[in-house]
């Protein structure tokens, strides 16, 4: 099918673009932000992983579980730290959410194929009803939230320059910008279950 293909390549695009960003975050943060960066950044470039269409590389087997067992620690990570920052719940319900559809994609879980991004839709699992719904609604109230709250720094940014330490990554939009544009992949992603 040529279209979730199609999909797939731009969701990868997307999120790996996003990762890079991320990742190019942590050399201008430091302490809580370089953090949140490099999870970020994780976050960015596993989405880019798991959308790669199975026309051009068909996981193995044992992919999906390597998947699950690297976000299940993401998610572990994020549960320490949200003891002390509301922001890493976010990443405890993302790095939660790609534990799922891990799970979710893999042969053993009822994925065809391994339910890869480029995949036939059709033909994945669908996941838990529920739980997929309540995801689905998570980031779409996460993505308006986001958007909204780039406009005004946007508009506040026109007239000075980067943050402190400089580079194009110390900028807050950019970091407002990476959330907007992973919570639309999540988004994306979680429609195909």
């Amino acid at each position: 099918m040529h279209g979730p293909a199609v999909s797939g390549w731009l969701l990868m695009a997307l999120c790996g673009m996003t990762g890079a960003s991320c990742l190019l975050r942590t050399r201008s943060e430091t302490g809580e932000g370089r953090r949140t960066a490099r999870a970020e950044a994780l976050m960015g470039f596993g989405m880019a992983a798991m959308a790669v269409p199975t026309a051009v590389v068909t996981p193995p087997v044992w992919g999906w579980a390597v998947y699950a067992v690297l976000f299940g620690a993401a998610s572990l990570r994020a549960l320490w730290f949200s003891l002390h920052s509301g922001h890493h719940l976010h990443h405890l319900v993302g790095s939660s959410a790609m534990v799922y559809m891990a799970l979710t994609m893999s042969p053993v879980g009822g994925g065809a194929h391994g339910g890869h991004m480029g995949h036939d839709v059709t033909a994945t699992a669908a996941g838990i009803p529920l739980l997929t719904g309540l995801l689905l609604a998570y980031y779409a109230v996460y993505v308006l939230r986001s958007g909204a709250r780039l406009i005004p720094v946007a508009a506040a940014a026109g007239g000075g320059g980067g943050a402190v330490g400089g580079g194009w990554g110390a900028w807050p939009e950019v970091a407002l910008a990476c959330r907007l544009m992973m919570g639309i992949g999540m988004f994306a992603m979680l429609l195909t279950l």
